[in-house]
Protein backbone atom coordinates (compact mmCIF):
# COMPACT_ATOMS: atom_id res chain seq x y z
CA UNK A 1 0.00 0.00 0.00
CA UNK A 2 1.67 3.82 -0.94
CA UNK A 3 2.17 6.14 1.57
CA UNK A 4 -0.89 8.51 1.79
CA UNK A 5 -0.97 11.92 0.29
CA UNK A 6 -1.46 14.86 2.15
CA UNK A 7 -4.73 15.41 1.83
CA UNK A 8 -5.63 11.73 2.33
CA UNK A 9 -3.91 11.92 5.84
CA UNK A 10 -5.65 14.94 7.05
CA UNK A 11 -9.17 13.07 5.94
CA UNK A 12 -8.12 10.00 8.18
CA UNK A 13 -6.51 12.30 11.36
CA UNK A 14 -10.28 14.17 10.66
CA UNK A 15 -11.94 10.90 10.49
CA UNK A 16 -10.29 9.91 13.83
CA UNK A 17 -10.85 12.77 15.81
CA UNK A 18 -14.33 13.04 14.79
CA UNK A 19 -14.95 9.49 15.97
CA UNK A 20 -13.03 10.34 19.34
CA UNK A 21 -15.10 13.54 20.26
CA UNK A 22 -18.60 11.30 19.41
CA UNK A 23 -17.24 9.10 22.11
CA UNK A 24 -15.81 11.64 24.61
CA UNK A 25 -18.89 13.85 24.50
CA UNK A 26 -21.44 10.02 24.88
CA UNK A 27 -18.96 9.71 27.80
CA UNK A 28 -18.46 12.60 29.78
CA UNK A 29 -20.78 14.95 28.23
CA UNK A 30 -20.31 18.36 26.49
CA UNK A 31 -19.42 20.33 29.34
CA UNK A 32 -16.66 17.80 30.82
CA UNK A 33 -15.25 16.59 27.72
CA UNK A 34 -11.72 17.76 27.41
CA UNK A 35 -9.80 18.04 23.92
CA UNK A 36 -6.68 16.24 25.79
CA UNK A 37 -9.00 13.40 26.25
CA UNK A 38 -10.12 13.58 22.14
CA UNK A 39 -6.40 13.58 21.22
CA UNK A 40 -5.39 10.67 23.31
CA UNK A 41 -8.68 8.75 22.06
CA UNK A 42 -7.50 9.63 18.47
CA UNK A 43 -4.01 8.62 19.42
CA UNK A 44 -2.56 12.11 17.75
CA UNK A 45 -1.36 15.43 19.37
CA UNK A 46 -3.74 18.61 21.10
CA UNK A 47 -2.39 20.09 17.84
CA UNK A 48 -3.48 17.63 15.38
CA UNK A 49 -6.96 18.09 16.45
CA UNK A 50 -6.94 21.98 16.69
CA UNK A 51 -5.49 21.65 12.90
CA UNK A 52 -9.04 20.08 12.15
CA UNK A 53 -11.69 22.03 14.06
CA UNK A 54 -10.95 25.94 16.12
CA UNK A 55 -12.45 24.46 19.20
CA UNK A 56 -14.31 22.01 21.04
CA UNK A 57 -17.60 23.29 20.44
CA UNK A 58 -16.99 23.35 16.38
CA UNK A 59 -15.81 19.61 17.26
CA UNK A 60 -19.55 18.99 18.82
CA UNK A 61 -21.59 20.62 16.41
CA UNK A 62 -19.52 18.37 13.78
CA UNK A 63 -20.00 15.52 15.41
CA UNK A 64 -24.01 16.19 16.12
CA UNK A 65 -24.16 17.01 11.80
CA UNK A 66 -23.06 13.77 11.08
CA UNK A 67 -24.90 11.45 13.01
CA UNK A 68 -27.68 13.47 11.54
CA UNK A 69 -27.02 13.29 8.44
CA UNK A 70 -26.26 9.50 8.90
CA UNK A 71 -29.47 8.90 10.00
CA UNK A 72 -30.36 11.16 6.76
CA UNK A 73 -28.74 9.01 4.77
CA UNK A 74 -30.11 5.57 6.13
CA UNK A 75 -33.87 6.68 5.62
CA UNK A 76 -32.98 8.24 1.59
CA UNK A 77 -31.67 4.34 0.89
CA UNK A 78 -34.73 3.19 3.13
CA UNK A 79 -36.56 5.17 0.31
CA UNK A 80 -35.25 4.33 -2.93
CA UNK A 81 -35.90 0.77 -1.66
CA UNK A 82 -39.57 1.60 -1.54
CA UNK A 83 -39.62 3.46 -4.24
CA UNK A 84 -38.32 0.74 -6.38
CA UNK A 85 -40.82 -1.57 -4.97
CA UNK A 86 -43.88 0.49 -6.31
CA UNK A 87 -45.12 1.34 -9.51
CA UNK A 88 -44.52 5.29 -8.79
CA UNK A 89 -42.48 7.38 -6.08
CA UNK A 90 -46.03 8.68 -5.32
CA UNK A 91 -47.20 5.68 -3.20
CA UNK A 92 -43.46 5.59 -1.07
CA UNK A 93 -43.04 7.36 1.61
CA UNK A 94 -45.62 8.40 4.55
CA UNK A 95 -49.46 8.38 4.16
CA UNK A 96 -49.97 11.51 5.60
CA UNK A 97 -53.03 12.95 3.33
CA UNK A 98 -53.85 16.26 5.24
CA UNK A 99 -51.89 18.87 7.05
CA UNK A 100 -53.23 17.70 10.30
CA UNK A 101 -51.59 14.34 9.42
CA UNK A 102 -48.30 15.48 8.70
CA UNK A 103 -48.08 18.06 11.83
CA UNK A 104 -49.22 15.09 13.89
CA UNK A 105 -46.42 12.63 12.12
CA UNK A 106 -43.67 15.50 11.60
CA UNK A 107 -44.24 15.81 15.93
CA UNK A 108 -43.83 12.28 16.79
CA UNK A 109 -40.82 11.69 14.83
CA UNK A 110 -39.66 14.66 16.89
CA UNK A 111 -40.15 13.45 20.52
CA UNK A 112 -39.86 9.63 19.46
CA UNK A 113 -35.49 10.91 19.70
CA UNK A 114 -36.37 13.58 22.72
CA UNK A 115 -34.64 11.95 26.34
CA UNK A 116 -38.36 11.94 28.29
CA UNK A 117 -37.45 10.19 31.86
CA UNK A 118 -34.97 10.60 34.54
CA UNK A 119 -34.02 6.77 33.49
CA UNK A 120 -32.06 7.88 30.60
CA UNK A 121 -28.23 7.66 30.62
CA UNK A 122 -26.95 11.03 31.53
CA UNK A 123 -24.92 10.77 28.54
CA UNK A 124 -26.65 8.60 26.35
CA UNK A 125 -27.42 9.19 22.52
CA UNK A 126 -30.94 10.95 23.61
CA UNK A 127 -29.07 13.17 25.58
CA UNK A 128 -26.24 13.98 23.35
CA UNK A 129 -26.94 16.95 21.91
CA UNK A 130 -29.01 18.81 24.95
CA UNK A 131 -26.10 21.25 24.48
CA UNK A 132 -26.81 22.80 21.35
CA UNK A 133 -29.13 25.59 22.61
CA UNK A 134 -26.94 26.51 25.52
CA UNK A 135 -23.95 26.91 22.83
CA UNK A 136 -26.09 28.77 20.35
CA UNK A 137 -26.75 30.97 23.24
CA UNK A 138 -23.64 31.93 23.98
CA UNK A 139 -22.40 34.44 22.28
CA UNK A 140 -24.09 36.25 19.26
CA UNK A 141 -21.81 35.83 16.51
CA UNK A 142 -24.00 32.08 16.79
CA UNK A 143 -27.27 33.43 17.55
CA UNK A 144 -28.21 36.01 14.54
CA UNK A 145 -27.21 33.02 12.01
CA UNK A 146 -29.05 30.17 14.13
CA UNK A 147 -32.13 32.62 13.81
CA UNK A 148 -32.10 32.30 9.90
CA UNK A 149 -31.57 28.42 10.05
CA UNK A 150 -34.45 28.60 12.05
CA UNK A 151 -36.41 30.59 9.77
CA UNK A 152 -35.39 27.79 6.97
CA UNK A 153 -36.63 25.25 9.02
CA UNK A 154 -39.84 27.15 9.11
CA UNK A 155 -39.83 27.99 5.58
CA UNK A 156 -39.46 23.97 4.54
CA UNK A 157 -42.07 23.18 6.52
CA UNK A 158 -44.52 25.40 5.75
CA UNK A 159 -43.95 24.72 2.03
CA UNK A 160 -44.57 20.87 2.47
CA UNK A 161 -47.55 22.45 4.89
CA UNK A 162 -48.96 23.90 1.62
CA UNK A 163 -48.38 21.37 -0.82
CA UNK A 164 -51.18 19.14 1.10
CA UNK A 165 -53.46 22.23 1.34
CA UNK A 166 -56.63 21.61 -1.33
CA UNK A 167 -56.78 24.34 -3.97
CA UNK A 168 -58.56 26.98 -2.12
CA UNK A 169 -58.17 25.89 0.97
CA UNK A 170 -56.92 29.01 2.69
CA UNK A 171 -56.65 32.55 2.99
CA UNK A 172 -54.44 35.71 2.23
CA UNK A 173 -51.52 33.97 0.03
CA UNK A 174 -51.75 30.66 1.09
CA UNK A 175 -48.52 30.91 3.05
CA UNK A 176 -47.96 28.45 5.67
CA UNK A 177 -44.86 29.71 7.06
CA UNK A 178 -46.23 31.32 10.24
CA UNK A 179 -48.00 27.66 11.07
CA UNK A 180 -44.37 26.04 10.73
CA UNK A 181 -42.56 28.39 12.59
CA UNK A 182 -45.54 27.90 15.66
CA UNK A 183 -45.38 24.00 15.48
CA UNK A 184 -41.44 24.76 15.41
CA UNK A 185 -41.60 26.70 18.76
CA UNK A 186 -43.70 24.42 20.38
CA UNK A 187 -41.05 21.22 19.48
CA UNK A 188 -37.95 23.17 20.19
CA UNK A 189 -39.62 24.36 23.97
CA UNK A 190 -40.56 20.24 24.19
CA UNK A 191 -36.93 19.62 23.32
CA UNK A 192 -35.61 22.07 26.06
CA UNK A 193 -37.61 20.37 28.80
CA UNK A 194 -36.80 17.27 27.87
CA UNK A 195 -33.39 18.04 28.28
CA UNK A 196 -33.75 19.97 31.70
CA UNK A 197 -36.84 18.60 33.06
CA UNK A 198 -36.81 14.85 32.27
CA UNK A 199 -40.25 13.49 32.77
CA UNK A 200 -42.10 16.84 32.04
CA UNK A 201 -42.68 16.70 28.87
CA UNK A 202 -45.68 14.35 27.05
CA UNK A 203 -45.53 13.21 24.08
CA UNK A 204 -49.10 12.60 23.94
CA UNK A 205 -50.07 16.51 24.72
CA UNK A 206 -47.25 17.36 22.84
CA UNK A 207 -48.25 15.58 19.52
CA UNK A 208 -51.75 16.72 19.83
CA UNK A 209 -51.14 20.32 20.12
CA UNK A 210 -48.74 20.43 16.93
CA UNK A 211 -51.73 19.13 15.39
CA UNK A 212 -54.10 21.77 16.60
CA UNK A 213 -51.99 24.30 14.64
CA UNK A 214 -53.32 22.64 11.09
CA UNK A 215 -56.21 24.65 11.54
CA UNK A 216 -55.08 27.82 13.20
CA UNK A 217 -55.30 30.97 11.13
CA UNK A 218 -52.63 33.46 11.27
CA UNK A 219 -53.31 35.16 8.47
CA UNK A 220 -50.36 34.22 6.77
CA UNK A 221 -49.36 36.19 3.32
CA UNK A 222 -45.84 36.82 1.81
CA UNK A 223 -44.85 40.45 1.06
CA UNK A 224 -43.05 41.33 -1.75
CA UNK A 225 -39.39 42.95 -0.72
CA UNK A 226 -39.78 46.91 -1.03
CA UNK A 227 -36.35 47.12 -2.73
CA UNK A 228 -35.25 45.08 -5.57
CA UNK A 229 -31.99 44.68 -6.84
CA UNK A 230 -31.56 44.61 -11.05
CA UNK A 231 -31.14 41.27 -12.68
CA UNK A 232 -28.84 41.42 -15.68
CA UNK A 233 -29.40 39.22 -19.17
CA UNK A 234 -26.15 37.25 -19.37
CA UNK A 235 -25.22 33.98 -20.95
CA UNK A 236 -22.54 32.11 -19.34
CA UNK A 237 -21.72 28.54 -18.76
CA UNK A 238 -23.14 26.53 -16.07
CA UNK A 239 -21.17 23.36 -14.58
CA UNK A 240 -21.94 23.52 -11.09
CA UNK A 241 -20.41 20.51 -8.74
CA UNK A 242 -21.64 17.79 -7.96
CA UNK A 243 -23.11 18.22 -4.47
CA UNK A 244 -26.28 16.77 -2.15
CA UNK A 245 -29.62 18.02 -1.34
CA UNK A 246 -29.94 18.32 2.19
CA UNK A 247 -33.70 18.55 2.26
CA UNK A 248 -33.80 14.87 0.57
CA UNK A 249 -30.87 13.51 1.13
CA UNK A 250 -29.37 12.47 -2.19
CA UNK A 251 -27.91 14.29 -5.06
CA UNK A 252 -29.18 17.98 -5.64
CA UNK A 253 -30.55 17.83 -9.56
CA UNK A 254 -28.76 20.78 -10.78
CA UNK A 255 -29.64 20.67 -14.51
CA UNK A 256 -33.00 21.92 -14.40
CA UNK A 257 -34.32 25.28 -15.16
CA UNK A 258 -34.39 27.43 -11.97
CA UNK A 259 -32.74 29.80 -10.01
CA UNK A 260 -29.87 29.09 -7.72
CA UNK A 261 -29.69 31.28 -4.56
CA UNK A 262 -26.20 31.95 -2.96
CA UNK A 263 -26.88 32.69 0.60
CA UNK A 264 -24.51 33.84 3.63
CA UNK A 265 -25.98 32.47 6.78
CA UNK A 266 -27.10 36.09 7.82
CA UNK A 267 -29.47 36.32 4.52
CA UNK A 268 -30.83 32.94 4.04
CA UNK A 269 -34.54 33.75 4.81
CA UNK A 270 -34.37 35.47 1.19
CA UNK A 271 -34.09 32.25 -0.43
CA UNK A 272 -38.32 32.79 0.21
CA UNK A 273 -38.35 35.31 -2.13
CA UNK A 274 -37.26 33.19 -4.94
CA UNK A 275 -39.80 30.28 -4.09
CA UNK A 276 -42.55 33.01 -3.90
CA UNK A 277 -41.65 34.52 -7.44
CA UNK A 278 -40.19 32.06 -9.39
CA UNK A 279 -42.17 31.04 -12.68
CA UNK A 280 -44.07 28.03 -11.73
CA UNK A 281 -42.24 24.65 -11.75
CA UNK A 282 -38.72 26.58 -11.71
CA UNK A 283 -36.79 24.39 -9.24
CA UNK A 284 -35.19 26.87 -7.05
CA UNK A 285 -31.95 25.86 -4.76
CA UNK A 286 -30.33 27.50 -1.46
CA UNK A 287 -26.92 27.09 -1.73
CA UNK A 288 -25.45 28.41 1.88
CA UNK A 289 -21.91 29.97 2.56
CA UNK A 290 -20.21 31.34 5.13
CA UNK A 291 -17.14 33.25 6.43
CA UNK A 292 -16.58 30.44 9.07
CA UNK A 293 -17.58 27.05 8.00
CA UNK A 294 -15.47 25.50 10.54
CA UNK A 295 -18.06 26.23 13.14
CA UNK A 296 -20.97 27.69 11.53
CA UNK A 297 -21.04 25.35 8.61
CA UNK A 298 -21.29 22.07 10.76
CA UNK A 299 -24.56 24.12 12.79
CA UNK A 300 -26.12 24.42 9.74
CA UNK A 301 -25.98 21.07 8.67
CA UNK A 302 -26.97 19.65 12.26
CA UNK A 303 -30.57 22.38 12.23
CA UNK A 304 -31.54 21.70 8.73
CA UNK A 305 -31.36 18.03 9.03
CA UNK A 306 -33.12 17.70 12.24
CA UNK A 307 -35.63 18.70 10.31
CA UNK A 308 -35.74 17.06 7.56
CA UNK A 309 -35.21 13.55 9.05
CA UNK A 310 -38.36 14.65 10.57
CA UNK A 311 -40.28 16.13 7.56
CA UNK A 312 -39.34 13.08 5.51
CA UNK A 313 -41.11 10.46 7.80
CA UNK A 314 -43.75 12.80 8.05
CA UNK A 315 -44.95 13.86 4.31
CA UNK A 316 -44.96 11.75 1.14
CA UNK A 317 -42.64 12.52 -1.23
CA UNK A 318 -45.21 14.73 -3.49
CA UNK A 319 -45.71 17.24 -0.68
CA UNK A 320 -41.62 18.05 0.11
CA UNK A 321 -40.88 21.54 -0.56
CA UNK A 322 -39.82 22.88 -4.11
CA UNK A 323 -36.30 24.14 -2.37
CA UNK A 324 -33.31 22.71 -2.45
CA UNK A 325 -30.52 22.85 0.15
CA UNK A 326 -26.84 22.84 -0.64
CA UNK A 327 -23.99 23.41 1.80
CA UNK A 328 -20.81 25.41 0.17
CA UNK A 329 -18.35 24.65 2.60
CA UNK A 330 -16.06 25.19 0.24
CA UNK A 331 -17.10 27.71 -1.73
CA UNK A 332 -16.39 25.86 -4.79
CA UNK A 333 -20.25 26.31 -5.57
CA UNK A 334 -20.02 29.66 -5.14
CA UNK A 335 -17.46 29.84 -7.60
CA UNK A 336 -19.21 28.19 -9.95
CA UNK A 337 -21.72 30.70 -9.85
CA UNK A 338 -19.30 33.65 -10.54
CA UNK A 339 -18.85 34.34 -6.71
CA UNK A 340 -15.03 34.14 -6.10
CA UNK A 341 -15.63 35.26 -2.45
CA UNK A 342 -18.35 34.92 0.02
CA UNK A 343 -19.07 36.08 3.49
CA UNK A 344 -22.73 35.20 6.01
CA UNK A 345 -24.10 38.70 4.66
CA UNK A 346 -23.80 37.33 0.75
CA UNK A 347 -26.97 37.44 -1.09
CA UNK A 348 -26.59 36.87 -5.06
CA UNK A 349 -28.86 34.84 -7.38
CA UNK A 350 -28.75 33.33 -10.92
CA UNK A 351 -31.41 32.23 -13.41
CA UNK A 352 -30.69 28.94 -14.66
CA UNK A 353 -32.07 27.61 -18.32
CA UNK A 354 -31.27 24.94 -20.49
CA UNK A 355 -27.99 24.46 -18.85
CA UNK A 356 -26.75 28.29 -19.61
CA UNK A 357 -26.63 31.13 -16.81
CA UNK A 358 -29.13 33.72 -18.80
CA UNK A 359 -29.37 36.23 -15.73
CA UNK A 360 -28.18 37.04 -11.99
CA UNK A 361 -28.31 39.50 -9.76
CA UNK A 362 -26.63 40.12 -6.28
CA UNK A 363 -27.41 41.85 -3.14
CA UNK A 364 -30.22 42.30 -0.92
CA UNK A 365 -33.34 41.47 -3.33
CA UNK A 366 -31.15 39.58 -5.87
CA UNK A 367 -32.91 36.26 -5.05
CA UNK A 368 -36.42 37.75 -5.79
CA UNK A 369 -34.63 39.98 -8.68
CA UNK A 370 -33.17 36.78 -10.71
CA UNK A 371 -36.62 34.64 -9.93
CA UNK A 372 -39.16 37.45 -11.31
CA UNK A 373 -36.59 38.25 -14.32
CA UNK A 374 -37.74 38.16 -17.77
CA UNK A 375 -34.74 36.75 -19.31
CA UNK A 376 -34.45 36.60 -23.32
CA UNK A 377 -32.84 34.12 -25.66
CA UNK A 378 -29.10 33.40 -24.55
CA UNK A 379 -28.15 34.40 -27.92
CA UNK A 380 -29.65 37.75 -27.42
CA UNK A 381 -28.22 38.31 -23.81
CA UNK A 382 -26.06 41.35 -22.81
CA UNK A 383 -22.52 41.45 -21.29
CA UNK A 384 -23.42 42.91 -18.07
CA UNK A 385 -25.85 45.89 -16.31
CA UNK A 386 -26.58 48.91 -18.18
Amino acid sequence: MGRLSRAELQEQNRAKVLAAARDEFAERGFRDAKVDGIAERAGLTRGAVYSNFPGKRALYFAVLAGLAERESVSESEYESASVSESTSASEAGPASETTRDALGALARAWVARLPLADTDEEHGPARLGMYVMPEVLAEGRIRRPFAQLMKLDAILLGLALERLRPPGEHDGSGSQVRVAEAALTTLHGASRLAAVAPGFVEPFNVVSAVEQLAGLSLHDWWPPPHVITQAWPTDEPWDPPRVRDAVRGEPALLTDDGVVAILGLHRIEAVEEAVRAAPPGARITAVLVTGDPAELAPLARLTVADLCNCLRRAFPPSAWPRLQVVFDESGAFAAAAGLPAVSDATEAAVRVEAGRIVARADGRGACHAAASAEVAAPAAAADGPG
